[in-house]
């Protein structure tokens, strides 16, 4: 990822954004902090030797520079109503605030641009769009939305994340949806609070890095891919479905336990239905988890009789830690249930 001391003054500076806009104590410190951020990554992304990544970046920063300006507009705007009124609309501005917010980060329904940006990115850019580009967002988000719009948005975003990746084939595709459908639950959480959104966070931070670790060190992009890897290479292949199913937040993995203390909090809240529509959508967004490696669970499956040889070196210094971590994520859960 970093193959120059420029490229590591660009991530400092990328963080350093993220920093100033949680950070800040008004709407125009936080605009410069998401503009840091911005022209921080511009650089990252690009690469000369690939036509795609350069489109990518292109429109990333195009529907970037579109979201900064929108937001930078309707704070101005707010600000001058209250000079001239005193009775303001609150809810329209807040709506037109978040907007360019919701732009940034991937939410549905304005998401349509993020799908065709990840698509060109290589795997450790695509990890950075998915977690640490949506900190900042999510968390002015935060203090605009109360708690009937964040619910919406939320089931917005479950539903076009879970309807979003049945038909796809490509793996960069289906995180993208994922992270959509993980955004939604991640309101959910900062609605309840904002301990639980960092503990979900956390946990979907760790999932991606791992699962794009053993995608990166396999060099495969596409869902028949999977199902070519050598035999041998049992180890990758446990971690990747292991990680997948964490992912789809099926029990005991790890990925259950933050959607089920999300669930209880729901419940206990007297929003059943809420609940159950997010239950239901995840068994849909499981479907396409189980689609990438129900082939290889099965004792009857064809392969066939070639198979793609890796360029991997298979010492435990290339991906131990990617096991444990995929370890941890199947008996972390049963032992925190036992303890509760």
């Amino acid at each position: 990822m970093f193959k120059n001391s420029a490229s590591i003054m660009f991530f400092i500076t990328l963080a350093s954004g993220v920093m100033i806009t949680i950070s800040s104590n008004s709407w125009l410190g936080a605009w410069m902090g998401l503009e840091i951020n911005l022209l921080s990554f511009i650089p990252i992304l690009m690469n000369n030797n690939n036509v795609f990544t350069t489109e990518a970046a292109l429109k990333y920063f195009l529907i970037q520079a579109l979201a900064s300006s929108s937001f930078l507009f309707f704070i101005l705007m707010e600000i001058l109503f209250k000079k001239i009124t005193l009775n303001s609309n609150d809810f329209m501005i807040t709506l037109l605030i978040s907007s360019p917010l919701m732009m940034k980060s991937g939410i549905a329904p304005l998401h349509w641009w993020f799908p065709s940006v990840m698509e060109g990115l290589n795997w450790m850019n695509c990890l950075i769009m998915m977690t640490l580009q949506k900190i900042a967002p999510i968390i002015l988000l935060s203090l605009l939305l109360n708690n009937i719009l964040m619910n919406l948005i939320s089931l917005t975003s479950i539903l076009f994340g879970s309807i979003g990746g049945m038909n796809q084939l490509s793996i960069r595709k289906i995180m993208t949806y994922s992270s959509i459908n993980h955004i939604g639950w991640m309101m959910s959480a900062l609605m309840i609070g904002e301990n639980l959104w960092i503990f979900y966070f956390t946990i979907y931070s760790m999932m991606s890095i791992t699962f794009i670790s053993a995608i990166k060190l396999l060099n495969i992009s596409f869902i028949n891919q999977i199902s070519m890897l050598n035999n041998n290479l049992w180890t990758p292949k446990f971690m990747i479905f292991s990680l997948l199913l964490s992912l789809g937040g099926l029990p005991p993995f790890l990925g259950f336990l933050p959607k089920w203390i999300i669930i209880q909090i729901l419940i206990n809240n007297c929003m059943t239905f809420q609940a159950t529509f997010m239950v239901v959508l995840s068994l849909i967004t499981l479907y396409y988890y189980l689609r990438m490696c129900y082939s290889s669970f099965m004792i009857l499956h064809s392969e066939p009789s070639w198979n793609m040889l890796t360029k991997m070196n298979n010492t435990p210094l290339n991906y131990s830690w990617l096991l444990l971590t995929s370890l941890l994520g199947l008996l972390l859960t049963p032992i925190t249930i036992m303890f509760m």
